[in-house]
């Protein structure tokens, strides 16, 4: 190669270098739409705790091992975290994901690809360049570039961010599915106990009722009680038999769904089952401002995300308006003899520049913008309805805690009240004051209160688990984390410096 195409060569990359490095981009300024919701939590009852309250922390700063204190319930968590199938499909999006982001990203640099190749052949007579018929051989050896394009429009970079915005949201993804299995694993404990503890209260209650059903059965012998009477009682106590078939099949079926989350099979029966009064609960973690949701949701903040990468695709689809400039050259060696390909004067060199202006294409530039902007458009409307769904569930879940506490104690009261109406209802029933229905229906009414006092402590303690979850909590193990290993903010940093 000579010394002015050398310097010519020189010269085209140092070009080439400074028409990318000034490239321009057609994509719209990213600007986060006005959250359609209130400024403040809407309060019906008692205030909710509020970020610096020295009682309570935001969920989003609480370790799910610091807000679940309990030993057994870390442990289904920890396992869950380590062996649930969901999660680790939503890992293996994230790292499809990345891939992507890695095959998009390398368009933005030249490839440079090495080969060599042979080629023996016979030429007929009538097409060889003699008009003699012989054997003609040919070897090369060359470094090349391929349809390198020069972004000049910011087609290529708004593309690889497009992908880089996917990869993120998909992170996000995950981060949604790894608070939702922590709350999921906490519920169907709850479950489990809540089921168990139905049992215990209905074994009780039966044991109760056959006690009865025998001095009734004895007084029915000696004639001191009729068959209805008899009858009325045997029906009670196979209420309550049916009824604790019913809250075992409960039981088995929340210990299905815990297997099933944690991934594997539990070598105990009962894990770590003890009452609902017996388990240490968290408090409430503070609410803070709606506001405060756009940093802690990974639904929203993936919304977010994808909005980003809406802006994106809108850049690409306009630069396809504007001229296309690719390059393509190789470097290299070649001879009719294989022992000749690197003497003296075997080198040759290509350059072959390109550009490409779209004059007709049926609308198709026009219809891939229009699509472009509605898909903005789109996403701009699923962040809005990300933020409005992440505002309702803590509002519901605020709601349910401003009046869960009122009807616990309400609760408590119907349950004394329906003891001490049944202690009467037996003693007047007993001394033949009054009639065996009045005792029945004081029966019912215990149970019933019983077990709306159970449902009643289930779902307050279920409402501390959903307040967590909706509030962006569950995320790091310990309070202080910015998160997991490989987690999000990992993810970012990363992506950025690329």
């Amino acid at each position: 190669m000579t010394d002015w195409t050398t310097a010519i060569s020189i010269r085209f990359a140092g070009a080439a270098l400074a028409l990318m490095s000034a490239g321009c981009s057609f994509a719209p300024i990213h600007e986060r739409p006005a959250a359609p919701v209130a400024a403040q939590w809407q309060q019906d009852g008692p205030a909710s705790p509020q970020a610096g309250d020295p009682a309570v922390a935001p969920a989003a700063e609480l370790g799910w091992r610091d807000y679940y204190a309990e030993p057994a319930l870390q442990h289904l968590i920890a396992l869950a975290l380590e062996n649930n199938r969901d999660l680790r499909i939503a890992a293996l999006n994230v790292e499809a994901a990345r891939a992507r982001y890695g095959i998009q990203r390398a368009d933005r640099l030249p490839g440079v690809d090495a080969s060599a190749a042979g080629v023996r052949q016979r030429l007929p007579a009538d097409i060889a360049p003699a008009r003699r018929a012989g054997i003609a051989s040919q070897y090369d050896a060359t470094v090349g570039i391929t349809a390198f394009e020069l972004d000049l429009f910011g087609r290529v970079r708004n593309l690889g961010e497009a992908a880089l915005a996917e990869y993120f949201a998909t992170a996000q993804a995950r981060r949604a599915v790894h608070i939702g299995l922590i709350a999921q694993v906490a519920d169907n404990w709850l479950s489990l106990l809540a089921a168990r503890e139905r049992m215990d209260l209905l074994d009780r209650t039966l044991a109760v009722r056959a006690e009865s059903l025998g001095l009734i059965r004895l007084r029915h012998d000696v004639g001191a009680a009729n068959e209805l009477e008899l009858r009325q009682a045997e029906a009670l106590v196979e209420t309550a038999r049916a009824e604790r078939v019913g809250a075992d099949r409960q039981r088995r079926q929340a210990r299905n769904a815990l297997e099933l989350l944690v991934g594997q099979p539990l070598a105990d029966d009962d894990p770590g089952l003890r009452t609902l009064s017996q388990v240490q609960w968290p408090k409430p973690p503070a609410t803070g401002l709606p506001s405060e949701l756009l940093e802690r949701r990974p639904d929203i903040l993936a919304a977010e995300d994808r909005l980003r990468g809406a802006n994106a695709n809108i850049g690409a689809a306009r630069a396809a308006f504007f001229p296309r400039i690719t390059l393509a050259g190789s470097l290299g060696t070649a001879s009719a003899e294989l022992d000749g390909l690197f003497d003296g004067g075997s080198g040759f060199w290509s350059f072959v520049p390109r550009i490409t202006l779209p004059i007709f294409d049926g609308g198709r530039n026009r219809a891939s913008l229009d699509l472009a902007e509605v898909r903005r458009d789109l996403s701009v409307a699923e962040y809005e309805r990300a933020i409005q769904v992440a505002f309702r569930e803590v509002a519901d879940a605020l709601a349910a805690r401003a009046t869960l506490d009122e009807q616990l104690r309400a609760q408590r009261a119907q349950v004394s009240a329906a003891r001490r109406s049944l202690e009467l209802a037996d003693l007047r029933y007993r001394g033949g004051v009054d009639s065996q229905l009045s005792w029945l229906d004081a029966q019912r009414s215990l149970l019933a209160s019983e077990q709306a006092l159970l449902a009643a402590r289930a779902a307050q303690v279920s409402n501390l688990i959903e307040l967590y979850k909706v509030l962006g909590g569950g995320w790091s193990e310990r309070g202080g984390q910015a998160g997991a290993p490989g987690g999000d903010s990992v993810v970012r940093t990363a992506g950025q410096g690329s």
